[in-house]
């Protein structure tokens, strides 16, 4: 047990994408806002634009990787098959020479990084579990066993290629120890939250100012934030002119969309290639925002109290849609097939009725209440420092 007063080294492994990066950030700021060490593992051309140049980290080096399905079933076999496994194995010597080179008081370990689980097993290091999605907390297959048992056998065969003994095998997406999620209970769909779980809510900290055309934006008019995430453009160039064409007919609203500029939109609408949607909804700008249901754009909504329109495309997208939906903070639409006239009426629907907004506002509280990254850090200071 490290002495209560000094620094702890806390080593992160997520995956290179932002929906993973930029919570795991703000908990990192505030474990060195305490004085402590932080570094992390990953490819630094995916890692530098995120965390910034004086960020310490343990290349890997980058790959690509294949392409995933859609929805159902397939995208959560096609997660685990062209993204996870691969991924795993790929980072995994670069993990272990990271925790055997810097010697981490704890290892922080997405859920779809089990690379860091499985080296800070083997070298007998505490590794916490982070969960900045949906799709591993709770039953979001709904008891779908075939699949529950594929996937469990992917997670036993990472663990003796690894070459860890097998009588020793604990699912690399649960530390047996702490687990921290930015969600609450209702939207993570909880009827109990075991004592090892921090259910923190949203992890926020400044970002990088964007250039936005903030004088574009009308006075009197309510607006509509239109951001289908990064890893979604490849898919959503129709999905975006069934969209343009259900704005065009709110003359009401101007859009806001993270989009290219010559994307197919209203005239009046403001696009970039990037906006600040934190900012945007810090300074109250948007009335409404529509996405694909990320886990981060809808708990910075949430927080803030917007209502949402949602149309999921893939992995944990459609669990917590059908979650947002059921308790009256949003519209669930389909992404594939919802007409223009549907996508209008559903923005029209969280835009004019009050209830939207109510329940929007009532889970951000929810999501508030769980303490943010002050509360994260104190739960893995503590689980960092306990007698093992």
């Amino acid at each position: 047990m490290p002495p209560v007063d000094s620094p702890l080294r806390l080593l992160i492994v997520v995956p290179p994408l932002a929906g993973h990066l930029l919570p795991a950030r703000a908990l990192a700021l505030e474990w060195a806002g305490r004085g402590h060490q932080v570094s992390w593992v990953g490819p630094e051309s995916a890692l530098r634009p995120v965390l910034g140049p004086d960020a310490l980290v343990h290349p890997t080096g980058g790959r690509l990787f294949r392409e995933q399905a859609v929805g159902g079933a397939a995208a959560v076999r096609s997660l685990w098959d062209g993204f996870v496994v691969p991924h795993t194995r790929f980072t995994l010597g670069a993990v272990r020479r990271a925790v055997r080179e810097w010697r981490p008081d704890v290892v922080l370990v997405d859920q779809h990084s089990p690379a860091g689980a499985l080296a800070a097993h083997g070298a007998g290091v505490r590794w916490a579990t982070f969960a900045p999605s949906s799709l591993e907390i709770g039953d979001p297959l709904g008891g779908e066993g075939e699949l529950t048992s594929w996937r469990d056998g992917v997670l036993r065969g990472l663990w003796e290629r690894a070459g860890l003994p097998a009588d020793e095998f604990t699912d690399p997406r649960f530390s047996p120890g702490l687990l921290i999620t930015p969600t609450c209970r209702e939207l993570a769909g909880l009827d109990r939250v075991p004592a090892e779980y921090a259910l923190v809510g949203p992890l926020l900290a400044a970002r990088t100012e964007l250039p936005f055309p903030w004088e574009r934006l009308e006075p009197g008019r309510r607006r509509v934030l239109v951001t289908m995430g990064t890893l979604s453009a490849e898919v959503a160039g129709d999905f975006l002119h069934r969209t343009a064409a259900a704005l065009a007919e709110l003359p009401d609203a101007q859009a806001v969309v993270a989009a290219p500029a010559d994307a197919p939109l209203p005239p009046d609408a403001v696009a970039c290639d990037r906006v600040p949607v934190l900012e945007l909804l810090e300074r109250g700008t948007v009335d409404a925002v529509l996405c694909h249901g990320g886990m981060n754009t809808v708990a910075e909504s949430l927080v803030h109290g917007r209502p949402l329109v949602v149309a999921p495309i893939r992995h944990d997208q459609p669990v917590t849609a059908g979650r947002l939906a059921a308790l009256g903070a949003a519209v669930r639409v389909d992404f594939a097939t919802a007409t223009f006239e549907q996508l209008r009426a559903a923005l029209r629907a969280v835009l004019d009725d009050p209830g939207f907004r109510a329940a929007a506002r009532r889970l951000g509280r929810q999501l508030a209440a769980g303490g943010g990254s002050v509360a994260a850090v104190d739960r893995l200071e503590r689980f960092t420092r306990a007698p093992r």
